[in-house]
């Protein structure tokens, strides 16, 4: 027992409180936040980190998934081809990194290169359905279809790759699957897109903790205090979720990412940024750029479009999927 009250294990706890609490008021951020704050806490070599993160979040997804399966949300059909596509590559995913190596510090690096580049990937998703979502507003052609045609193949490639990611990296389950099915699936509103990408995402990040508890077996001192902080977090997060700005933390959650990203890879030694030197100016200098740079980038995609390049539709109106063209701020100025 007094293993878990020491000063990493209370580390271990606030951080999947506080993740929790993101995850539960958007949605998304579990794997991509989790691994990156437990590797910077220094709690584990990255397989360790990976496999507890994994398995916690096969705990608290079951949750949020038997709700939305109670509101009857999700697309049973398109979860199915989903899990189809993931679950084998979850499995197998974790095996391919360790043919890869069977060197314990050449594994800690490809671990931690490849959680770096799935940060980032899962930061540009988010990007990419903003800007999705921008041309749908701006088409004003958006109409909401629950019960789409299923496309097999393309949905069993998107599972195939999501399951991949998950399972090397524990990243991925909420990001890139989502917005790979909001563009395949343009007419899923957002509740049927939540419910359905969180039923798939429970048996893959099961099997992914599977095949990693089968090779790197688990830390239970990482475990147990990640899903006491984790499961509270989570419930608390769905709660106040109604009263807090979502666009504000998503925005926030891409900073976050987008920093890590490039922290990890800068950690890992990845070549092009230096074996043996960490660059804290860039780190800084990518966040700088992320939080003040790339709004103007915004703005000026948004004004190629017609609209202005500030104002109305805001970042929450593009994610509303009720929102329509024609509100304050979307007639174009002919002079």
């Amino acid at each position: 027992m007094g293993d878990l009250l020491t000063l990493t294990a209370l580390s271990i706890l606030a951080a999947g409180f506080f993740v929790g609490i993101v995850v539960g008021l958007t949605g998304m951020g579990g794997g991509a936040l989790m691994t990156p704050a437990l590797l910077f806490l220094g709690v584990g070599e990255a397989a360790t980190v990976v496999t507890a993160d994994l398995t916690a979040a096969a705990v608290y997804k079951t949750g949020g998934a038997i709700v939305h399966k109670r509101e009857g949300s999700p697309n049973m059909a398109l979860a199915k081809w989903l899990m189809i596509g993931s679950i084998p590559m979850a499995l197998l995913g974790p095996h391919l990194v360790s043919w890869f190596t069977d060197d314990s510090d050449q594994l800690n690096y490809v671990l931690t290169l490849c959680i770096g580049f799935a940060l980032l990937l899962a930061a540009a998703t988010y990007a990419l359905r903003l800007y999705v979502n921008l041309l749908r507003v701006r088409a004003g052609t958006h109409s909401e279809d629950d019960d789409p045609h299923i496309r097999v193949v393309p949905t069993l490639l998107v599972g195939m790759l999501g399951g991949l990611l998950v399972g090397i990296t524990s990243v991925g389950s909420g990001s890139v699957i989502m917005i790979a099915l909001l563009m395949l699936y343009p007419g899923l509103s957002a509740v049927r897109l939540v419910g359905t990408d969180l039923v798939q995402a429970v048996p893959l990040v099961m099997a992914a903790a599977i095949s990693n508890i089968f090779l790197h077996g688990i830390d239970w001192m990482v475990l147990i205090p990640l899903v006491i902080g984790s499961v509270p977090g989570t419930i608390l997060g769905a709660k106040i979720a109604p009263k807090v700005p979502q666009s504000m933390i998503r925005r926030g959650i891409v900073v976050v990412l987008t920093m890590s990203g490039v922290a990890l890879l800068d950690k890992s030694g990845w070549a092009p940024l230096g074996e043996h030197e960490t660059h804290p100016m860039l780190v800084a200098g990518v966040g700088f750029f992320v939080l003040v740079i790339l709004p103007v980038v915004w703005g000026f995609i948004r004004k190629s479009t017609g609209l202005p390049m500030f104002g109305s539709p805001t970042i929450a109106q593009l994610e509303d999927p009720h929102y329509r063209p024609g509100l304050v701020g979307m007639k174009r100025r002919d002079d």
